[in-house]
């Protein structure tokens, strides 16, 4: 649960168990936080106050997390909890002792949480760790029950090597070869997976299979890891072995790959001869290596041509679908509309069963819509909705027919319905909000894209909170947060929905609160247009920190909502693969950029899940982008792909009419994000702007500052 949802709790009237102060450091990771939770222990103990056990496991945890799991044991052996936390007692007092090198007692006190009958979450966390106990304790019989169960529920790497062991220690060779395979093929990047290499491939008899498929397998799982060298290891590893018919090609299109990404071109261009001499599929997947790579490259008129090889060489290839596709793309990119108009339309009719076929419809009309084929780009929109009624490009095609006929000289007349019906439909759009702007700029005034503004209901919080509230007054976010989750989860209906996601606005957990929402209320938000389910949509979510960090940036609080609600839809904790982390998912080296021009110490890490600081630096960076940029569709694109790219694309097709810049914007994923950003941006505005004068978003991209934040 965030720091804000605990704030929410305590002006509801919900007395705290430790202070602010303390979980506040608990909350950052601060080195601080475990003196802070002892002095305030120390503190009660000696006035006899009724919080001890609280505070007790607050302190023995954090001690816990710290290492020392011996004065963590003594602290949680010392002071019962309060009743509803006794579970989560047990639990750590069990962690502690384990740590402290008590397996037999750790074993008892996992036994004690599940006799507790506690939530499922916890019970499954309990078990798991009963297993490891009792099988460090030597009963390995008693451990396989508790790890059968735990690895059937959440077959992590860590149980399937766990149960492999116990299986192996009651006799069950064939289990535990099967559970160390499992760790071995699947996880081969985990710790376990080396220890589990090691005992298959030791020399037992009968001897375990471990050879191309293992090996090819396992190598493919380190190159999706990003470990190439493990790869070559483990392909090296095959030198030797006699291979089946069009196993060499298979194993150096890996070679390849890994070569690629070590940057050793020459050996990878070798590999990928052989490769290339291999059965269609190897030798399709191995020439759109290479194709894919031009165009990482920005090697466009190589990459076309290696596109179209593919297209005319593997029709019957998943990768003569992608390369025909993208060379209609390229085409699109060079400004040869007309080669592309012909290039989607033979993929059209080559790959009738293409995933991208309504991607390819589009493309074919933006071509058309370069040339100023008026009639023809709507005759190929038209054709686009009428086969994929429920594409998400449906209101991008309709935007474009009434678009298209306002750029032929259409009057208002013509184009206003259509314009006016496309706000109504599809009112949370960017299309809705072009159209709107297409309409002021006709002289007419839009319809609303929604009746009425979001509504939060004043309703009494659920009983099925409860625990979460005790969890959080303890300290103990983590275990909150998945209460809060887990009883979300339950959640089957818009009826059940509603009352609980404003029961979670309301303590300000405003990313479950959106999860929600997302799961169960989007007709009643988009379709029926109510304004207590748009609540859970658009939430002005940590309003004090964003609109202090917005005043002191002088950015516009409501782009940093729009751009919060694009990266981590609300969410503190989220991080992604690319290591970005917190509410604007800001990744540790621009943290430690903003930080160094903000005369900082650089964070660590951790910190930028702290809300605070991730808004504070989001803002900052978002005012800088504002000013090196000018307009809101060029800051969400530098804010997604970089101010380099977003400098080269305003050069190049900044005279573009807005609506088409944003089209022709390269990167697919920074399409959308634009998209999607400057709607929200509009929305907040409309909903939340107090009567102020309607933000009016300009139809002309401005050329960027020479000058100005690169990073």
């Amino acid at each position: 649960m965030s720091w804000t949802g605990l704030v929410a709790g305590l002006v509801a009237g919900v007395a705290l168990g430790q202070s602010p102060a303390t979980l506040e450091a608990v909350r950052l990771h601060k080195p601080e936080a475990a003196g802070l939770a002892r002095d305030e222990l120390a503190a009660c103990v000696a006035k006899k106050c009724p919080d001890a056990g609280r505070l007790a496991l607050l302190a023995g945890t954090l001690a816990l997390s710290d290492g020392r799991a011996a004065e963590a044991r003594d602290i949680l052996a010392a002071w019962p909890p309060p009743a509803l936390l006794a579970p989560y007692h047990a639990f750590y007092l069990g962690q502690a002792r384990f740590y402290a090198g008590d397996a037999v007692g750790a074993a008892a006190d996992f036994s004690r949480v599940l006799e507790a009958r506690p939530p499922a979450e916890l019970a499954a966390r309990a078990r798991a760790r009963l297993g490891e106990s009792l099988l460090k304790a030597g009963k390995a019989k008693e451990a396989l029950a508790s790890l059968e169960a735990a690895a059937k529920a959440t077959p992590t790497p860590e149980l399937v090597y766990q149960r492999g062991l116990a299986r192996g220690a009651v006799g069950n060779r064939a289990g535990q070869v099967a559970d160390l395979l499992a760790v071995a093929l699947r996880h081969p990047t985990h710790p376990y997976a080396d220890e589990a290499v090691k005992w298959l491939t030791g020399g037992r008899k009968p001897a375990v299979k471990w050879g191309f498929a293992e090996r090819t397998r396992r190598a493919d799982g380190f190159l999706d890891a990003g470990a190439p060298q493990r790869a070559l290891e483990e392909l090296e590893a095959l030198e030797g072995v006699k291979l089946a018919k069009g196993q060499p090609a298979a194993v150096a299109l890996l070679r390849a790959r890994a070569f690629f990404a070590l940057k050793q071109e020459e050996a990878a261009r070798k590999a990928l001869a052989v490769a290339e001499k291999g059965p269609p599929d190897v030798a399709a997947e191995a020439a759109l290596l290479v194709a894919r790579r031009a165009l990482r490259a920005d090697d466009n008129d190589k990459a076309r041509a290696l596109m179209a090889g593919l297209d005319a060489k593997y029709p019957s290839q998943p990768a003569g679908d992608e390369g025909a596709f993208f060379a209609g793309w390229l085409d699109l990119q060079a400004g040869r509309f007309a080669d592309a108009v012909k290039a989607f339309g033979a993929f059209h009719q080559r790959y009738p069963r293409s995933r991208r076929r309504d991607e390819g419809l589009w493309f074919r009309s933006l071509a058309h819509l370069r040339l100023e084929e008026y009639t023809k780009a709507r005759e190929t929109l038209e054709a686009l909705v009428e086969a994929f009624p429920r594409s998400n490009m449906v209101p991008q095609a309709r935007y474009w027919v009434a678009r298209s006929q306002e750029l032929e000289g259409a009057k208002a007349d013509v184009v206003g319905p259509a314009y006016e019906a496309l706000v109504t439909s599809a009112p949370a759009s960017f299309y809705a909000l072009m159209a709107a702007e297409r309409l002021k700029a006709l002289g007419r005034a839009p319809p609303a894209h929604f009746p009425h503004p979001p509504k939060q209901l004043e309703l009494p919080r659920p009983p099925e909170l409860e625990l979460a509230m005790e969890l959080t007054r303890a300290g103990l976010f983590r275990d909150a947060a998945d209460e809060v989750e887990a009883q979300a989860a339950r959640v089957r209906s818009a009826d059940q929905a509603l009352p609980f996601a404003h029961a979670l606005l309301k303590l300000g957990e405003y990313g479950h609160a959106h999860a929600v929402a997302a799961r169960h209320l989007w007709g009643r938000a988009f379709g029926s247009r109510e304004p207590d389910a748009l609540a859970a949509f658009y939430p002005r979510a940590f309003a004090n920190a964003v609109q202090d960090a917005a005043a002191k940036a002088r950015v516009d609080p409501f782009l940093v909502w729009a751009i919060m609600r694009r990266e981590s839809a609300f969410k503190p904790e989220v991080m992604s693969a690319a290591d970005a982390r917190g509410l604007m998912q800001i990744i540790p080296p621009t943290a430690t950029a903003i930080a160094e021009r903000l005369a900082e110490p650089a964070p660590a890490p951790a910190d930028l899940f702290s809300p605070e600081r991730n808004i504070r630096y989001g803002a900052w960076y978002l005012s800088r982008l504002m000013e090196r940029f000018r307009h809101p569709v060029l800051a969400a694109a530098a804010y997604n792909a970089g101010p380099g790219p977003t400098v080269k694309w305003a050069l190049e097709r900044g005279r573009l009419p807005l609506d088409l810049f944003v089209e022709t914007i390269p990167f697919k994923e920074t399409r959308a994000y634009v998209k999607q950003v400057v709607a929200d941006l509009f929305l907040y505005h409309a909903f939340y702007g107090n009567g102020a004068e309607p933000l009016r978003l300009s139809l002309q991209v401005p050329e960027p500052a020479k000058e100005g934040v690169t990073f």
